[in-house]
Protein backbone atom coordinates (compact mmCIF):
# COMPACT_ATOMS: atom_id res chain seq x y z
CA UNK A 1 0.00 0.00 0.00
CA UNK A 2 1.39 3.66 -1.09
CA UNK A 3 -0.91 5.68 1.30
CA UNK A 4 -3.16 5.50 4.43
CA UNK A 5 -6.60 7.47 5.03
CA UNK A 6 -6.59 9.41 8.08
CA UNK A 7 -9.06 10.65 10.35
CA UNK A 8 -9.98 14.66 9.85
CA UNK A 9 -10.66 14.78 13.47
CA UNK A 10 -8.51 14.52 16.76
CA UNK A 11 -10.14 12.71 19.60
CA UNK A 12 -7.52 13.27 22.37
CA UNK A 13 -8.36 16.90 21.65
CA UNK A 14 -11.67 16.44 22.02
CA UNK A 15 -11.27 14.78 25.21
CA UNK A 16 -8.32 16.71 26.86
CA UNK A 17 -10.53 19.23 28.74
CA UNK A 18 -12.67 16.77 30.50
CA UNK A 19 -11.41 17.69 33.74
CA UNK A 20 -8.02 16.63 32.93
CA UNK A 21 -9.36 12.55 33.31
CA UNK A 22 -7.47 11.66 30.15
CA UNK A 23 -4.44 13.62 30.35
CA UNK A 24 -3.92 12.06 33.40
CA UNK A 25 -4.30 8.66 32.14
CA UNK A 26 -2.13 9.23 29.52
CA UNK A 27 0.37 10.26 31.62
CA UNK A 28 1.25 6.58 32.65
CA UNK A 29 1.97 5.85 29.21
CA UNK A 30 4.71 7.71 28.24
CA UNK A 31 5.08 7.94 24.22
CA UNK A 32 1.24 8.90 24.10
CA UNK A 33 1.87 11.32 26.20
CA UNK A 34 5.11 12.81 24.08
CA UNK A 35 2.41 12.35 21.09
CA UNK A 36 -0.10 14.04 23.21
CA UNK A 37 2.25 17.07 24.38
CA UNK A 38 4.11 17.60 20.69
CA UNK A 39 1.20 16.79 18.01
CA UNK A 40 3.43 18.96 15.54
CA UNK A 41 6.52 16.36 16.01
CA UNK A 42 4.26 13.34 15.02
CA UNK A 43 3.07 15.26 11.68
CA UNK A 44 6.51 16.72 10.89
CA UNK A 45 6.97 13.42 8.44
CA UNK A 46 3.70 13.31 7.53
CA UNK A 47 3.64 13.29 3.18
CA UNK A 48 0.39 13.68 1.88
CA UNK A 49 -0.94 12.56 -1.81
CA UNK A 50 -4.69 13.35 -3.53
CA UNK A 51 -6.55 10.37 -5.21
CA UNK A 52 -9.52 10.85 -6.83
CA UNK A 53 -12.72 8.62 -4.96
CA UNK A 54 -13.90 7.41 -8.37
CA UNK A 55 -12.52 7.30 -12.10
CA UNK A 56 -12.42 10.78 -13.49
CA UNK A 57 -11.87 10.79 -17.36
CA UNK A 58 -9.81 12.72 -19.96
CA UNK A 59 -11.66 16.33 -20.34
CA UNK A 60 -13.49 16.00 -17.30
CA UNK A 61 -12.93 19.29 -14.87
CA UNK A 62 -12.36 17.91 -11.59
CA UNK A 63 -14.26 18.59 -8.47
CA UNK A 64 -13.18 18.78 -4.58
CA UNK A 65 -16.25 16.10 -3.79
CA UNK A 66 -13.92 13.34 -6.12
CA UNK A 67 -11.22 14.00 -3.73
CA UNK A 68 -9.62 12.91 -1.31
CA UNK A 69 -6.25 13.52 1.01
CA UNK A 70 -4.17 10.51 2.26
CA UNK A 71 -0.85 9.74 4.26
CA UNK A 72 1.81 8.69 1.77
CA UNK A 73 3.57 5.34 3.68
CA UNK A 74 5.50 4.39 0.87
CA UNK A 75 8.95 6.06 1.16
CA UNK A 76 9.83 5.37 -2.87
CA UNK A 77 6.70 7.24 -4.08
CA UNK A 78 8.36 10.17 -5.35
CA UNK A 79 7.89 12.34 -8.50
CA UNK A 80 5.04 15.50 -9.08
CA UNK A 81 2.08 14.29 -7.50
CA UNK A 82 -0.93 16.00 -5.89
CA UNK A 83 -0.09 17.35 -2.29
CA UNK A 84 -3.23 18.93 -1.55
CA UNK A 85 -6.99 19.28 -2.71
CA UNK A 86 -6.59 23.10 -3.92
CA UNK A 87 -3.73 21.92 -6.67
CA UNK A 88 -6.20 20.17 -8.55
CA UNK A 89 -9.32 21.39 -7.72
CA UNK A 90 -10.73 23.31 -11.58
CA UNK A 91 -7.99 21.29 -13.78
CA UNK A 92 -8.83 19.55 -16.62
CA UNK A 93 -7.48 16.28 -16.61
CA UNK A 94 -5.12 14.73 -19.60
CA UNK A 95 -5.20 11.08 -18.40
CA UNK A 96 -7.81 8.70 -17.25
CA UNK A 97 -7.64 9.01 -13.19
CA UNK A 98 -8.06 5.53 -11.33
CA UNK A 99 -10.12 6.06 -7.97
CA UNK A 100 -7.39 5.11 -5.11
CA UNK A 101 -4.04 6.15 -7.54
CA UNK A 102 -2.36 9.32 -7.22
CA UNK A 103 -2.61 12.02 -9.09
CA UNK A 104 0.08 12.98 -11.54
CA UNK A 105 0.63 17.08 -11.80
CA UNK A 106 2.08 16.24 -15.24
CA UNK A 107 -1.77 14.88 -16.26
CA UNK A 108 -3.31 18.66 -15.46
CA UNK A 109 -3.99 21.12 -17.32
CA UNK A 110 -6.02 24.62 -16.79
CA UNK A 111 -9.33 24.80 -18.50
CA UNK A 112 -9.57 26.37 -22.05
CA UNK A 113 -10.21 30.05 -21.85
CA UNK A 114 -11.37 29.59 -25.81
CA UNK A 115 -11.59 26.95 -27.77
CA UNK A 116 -10.53 26.39 -31.70
CA UNK A 117 -14.21 27.60 -34.02
CA UNK A 118 -15.96 29.76 -31.64
CA UNK A 119 -16.13 33.54 -31.99
CA UNK A 120 -13.47 35.28 -30.15
CA UNK A 121 -13.16 39.29 -29.99
CA UNK A 122 -9.65 40.60 -31.48
CA UNK A 123 -7.94 43.78 -29.59
CA UNK A 124 -4.96 46.06 -31.01
CA UNK A 125 -4.33 48.65 -28.30
CA UNK A 126 -1.29 51.42 -29.55
CA UNK A 127 -1.30 54.46 -27.41
CA UNK A 128 -4.85 55.82 -27.39
CA UNK A 129 -6.23 53.72 -30.65
CA UNK A 130 -8.21 50.45 -29.99
CA UNK A 131 -9.24 48.73 -32.52
CA UNK A 132 -11.60 45.32 -32.17
CA UNK A 133 -12.84 43.01 -34.46
CA UNK A 134 -14.42 39.29 -34.75
CA UNK A 135 -11.80 36.68 -35.07
CA UNK A 136 -12.35 32.95 -34.90
CA UNK A 137 -9.59 30.96 -32.78
CA UNK A 138 -7.29 28.17 -34.49
CA UNK A 139 -6.40 26.45 -31.82
CA UNK A 140 -7.28 25.87 -28.12
CA UNK A 141 -5.84 27.86 -25.38
CA UNK A 142 -5.81 28.92 -21.75
CA UNK A 143 -4.87 32.14 -20.24
CA UNK A 144 -1.49 33.85 -21.08
CA UNK A 145 -1.48 31.10 -24.06
CA UNK A 146 -0.62 33.01 -27.49
CA UNK A 147 -2.56 31.60 -30.33
CA UNK A 148 -3.19 32.26 -34.10
CA UNK A 149 -6.57 33.45 -34.59
CA UNK A 150 -7.91 34.26 -37.55
CA UNK A 151 -9.96 37.72 -38.59
CA UNK A 152 -13.72 36.78 -39.27
CA UNK A 153 -13.63 40.01 -41.63
CA UNK A 154 -10.72 40.39 -43.59
CA UNK A 155 -9.05 36.68 -43.69
CA UNK A 156 -6.34 37.64 -42.19
CA UNK A 157 -4.13 35.66 -39.60
CA UNK A 158 -2.86 37.17 -36.77
CA UNK A 159 -1.14 35.95 -33.04
CA UNK A 160 -1.86 37.09 -29.92
CA UNK A 161 -2.49 36.37 -26.14
CA UNK A 162 -5.43 35.15 -24.61
CA UNK A 163 -6.52 37.05 -21.29
CA UNK A 164 -8.84 36.43 -18.78
CA UNK A 165 -11.92 37.64 -20.36
CA UNK A 166 -11.65 35.81 -23.16
CA UNK A 167 -10.19 38.47 -25.68
CA UNK A 168 -7.28 37.87 -27.68
CA UNK A 169 -4.38 40.87 -27.29
CA UNK A 170 -2.42 41.30 -30.77
CA UNK A 171 0.53 43.38 -30.96
CA UNK A 172 2.11 45.53 -33.95
CA UNK A 173 5.29 43.84 -35.66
Amino acid sequence: MMFRRTAKTSIVTAHATRGGFLLRALAVTGSVCVWTMSPGLAHAEERMAVIPTQTIYPGEIIEASRLEEVEVTNPALTGDYATSTEQVTGKVTSRTLLAGRVILMSGLRDPYTVERGKAVRIVFTNGPLTITAGGSPLENAAVGDLIRVRNTDSGVIVSGTVMKDGTIHVVAK
